[in-house]
């Protein structure tokens, strides 16, 4: 089976839409190839979001993600925003949708583990809701 292409997206792609590429990347690597993004990004990932995904997953963000700007990123079949605004996107995906998860309120270890939860539930959904026929890819 072919894998979705799916692009996480949020302000500085330091933390949520890293966390998700990485989950995606841990979990979900047979049904999605992720990627992440920032509509204004900024120079590495967030050091208390990488401790809290290799405390979880003994995975390291940092070996092969960095912030990319949205014109990085090839065109996606799927895009997630993380409570951003995504109108400049260089290409059109297939569906989009907004997951309202804003930065942690403390940006520390036990935040991004509280928001790594959250997101994968919500990785979890959207693959159950692609599987029932609720998502559709035109």
């Amino acid at each position: 089976m072919k894998r979705i292409k799916i692009a996480f997206i949020c302000a500085d792609n330091t933390g949520r839409s890293q966390v998700a590429e990485a989950l995606c990347r841990i979990h979900e690597n047979d049904v999605f190839l992720a990627f992440s993004a920032g509509t204004h990004p900024l120079d590495k990932i967030n050091t208390e979001a990488v401790k809290a995904i290799k405390e979880l997953y003994k995975y390291d963000m940092t070996k092969i993600q960095k912030p990319k700007a949205l014109d990085q990123i090839k065109p996606v079949d799927i895009v997630i925003t993380l409570n951003v605004g995504a109108d400049t996107l260089p290409f059109e995906p297939k569906h989009m949708e907004n997951w309202d998860i804003n930065n942690p309120s403390k940006e520390d270890k036990e935040s991004y583990i509280k928001k790594a939860n959250t997101i994968l539930s919500h990785i979890t959904q959207l693959k159950k809701r692609l599987a029932d026929g609720e998502v559709v890819l035109k």
